[in-house]
């Protein structure tokens, strides 16, 4: 293979000391909230966010006069991102089937999708107001049928942003609180005096949201590991350099910790797209983060050919991926790890991000090797069911599994089918034997 970077990010040995200091951070932090519940959570909101509220739960009152601050045209901005996403969503939720069959004759087996029953949506907002999150965690729950939906934002500028406050409301929230970052998560997930715990987290975050998610994956579900955003360009000479470079800075001026790759195999473009950057990043308001992201996470790598393309973008495992080549469906086929792809020249990420549809909250930092992106489905649980109604077909069973377990020496897991094949396979099986 030849594979040339042209453009390297910050080490991954610097990545890593990095993740251990928010690590650290977190566990600390979650640890006080666990002990001190809402006075704790009240301290880092004073601390974090400067914002001090008896109760950091907006009443309906407060909810209506915030919606009452958006604008009509915003309004219904808002409601037609709304209905786009919970139109996927509940074409998902169609696809998926509660099942029963009868797989021999007196044995069914089936299964449920049953909704969580309680969820807690994280909507980011410190420095950009993530009005779309809430429609990807909160209407899409719904859509899933969830009884129980909170939803958690920091305030932006020292309020709660009404854009974002609407969005939620509208999507369907039971709560809503204006509480960002660790505070947040932490307190949907563990609970203090005044907040209930939930069963499920959902929404992206930075990078220390993302780690609390995973310091209480195993106390509460969580969807995924939804951190600092990512992104990767894969283009041949069929596009331009403007363009690439466009699709990689829209998204560095997430934060400062955003990789931004772009993958091709055109030498020439590859040069042409880093003299775009420079250029743009004179002119982006957003260029104060933006430049951080790219001088430490960005990267151009320039391979020889598509498949060479293929196994990079596989082993990066990109949160969104932009593909825009003169074989954007062979890359649809053949990819197997990304959060999202976003084909052809015509679409973008911030589509996806905004307002086409699909879920904006996906998999960072390779768990797109095991994981999909937040959809209906994340709020189901599958749960399957057994049931035997002839008297031939649990001694029949029974039998077989008496052998099964004795197989592996669990006598009293044996007695139990062994039970029912004295009391349902007639006179000619002896009492207290085993099946055999």
């Amino acid at each position: 293979m030849a594979i040339n970077h042209l453009k390297h990010g910050k080490p991954e040995a610097d990545r890593a000391e990095d993740d251990a200091k928010t690590a650290a951070v977190v566990a600390t932090t979650l640890k006080d909230i666990e002990q001190r519940g809402d006075v704790a959570v009240r301290e880092l909101a004073n601390k974090f966010d400067g914002y001090d509220r008896d109760s950091y739960r907006l009443s309906q009152d407060e909810i209506d006069a915030l919606v009452a601050k958006v604008s009509p045209r915003d309004l219904e901005d808002i409601k037609f991102a709304q209905a786009q996403v919970v139109n996927f969503a509940q074409a998902q939720r169609d696809s998926m089937l509660d099942i029963e069959v009868e797989t021999m004759p007196g044995v069914i087996l089936g299964h449920k999708n049953i909704p969580v029953q309680s969820v807690g949506c994280y909507v980011p907002g410190g420095k950009f107001p993530m009005v779309a999150s809430a429609h990807m965690s909160v209407a899409t729950a719904k859509v899933a049928g969830v009884p129980r939906i909170i939803a958690c934002t920091p305030p932006f500028k020292g309020e709660p942003n009404p854009a974002v406050i609407a969005a939620m409301h509208l999507g369907g929230a039971h709560e809503i609180y204006v509480l960002g970052g660790i505070q947040a998560v932490g307190a949907m997930a563990i609970g203090t005096e005044t907040i209930d715990p939930v069963h499920l987290l959902v929404g992206p975050g930075n990078a220390f949201v993302a780690e609390a998610k995973r310091q209480l994956f195993g106390r509460v579900g969580i969807d995924l590991f939804a951190g600092p955003t990512e992104t990767m360009v894969i283009a041949d000479e069929t596009v331009d350099a403007e363009m690439c470079a466009t699709d990689l800075l829209g998204q560095a001026e997430h934060g400062y910790n955003s990789p931004a790759v772009l993958v091709t195999n055109s030498r020439k473009l590859a040069e042409e797209t880093l003299f775009e950057i420079d250029r743009i990043l004179n002119i982006l308001p957003t260029a104060t983060t933006a430049r951080v992201s790219w001088d430490d996470y960005g990267e151009v790598i320039l391979c020889d050919t598509y498949d060479e393309i293929l196994a990079v973008a596989d082993d990066i495992a990109s949160e969104h991926v932009q593909v825009m080549t003169d074989r954007d469906d062979w890359f649809l086929e053949n990819m197997t790890c990304y959060g999202a792809l976003f084909l052809g020249p015509r679409t973008n990420v911030s589509n996806g991000d905004k307002v086409i549809g699909t879920n904006h909250t996906l998999p960072t930092k390779k768990a797109g090797r095991y994981t999909g992106g937040l959809w209906v489905g994340k709020y189901l649980k599958t749960h399957s069911y057994q049931k035997i109604t002839t008297d031939e077909a649990a001694a029949r069973i029974g039998a077989y599994g008496s052998r099964l377990c004795l197989l592996e020496g669990f006598v009293g897991h044996a007695e139990q089918c062994n039970l029912r094949v004295r009391r349902y396979g007639g006179q000619n099986v002896p009492y207290g034997k085993a099946a055999k």
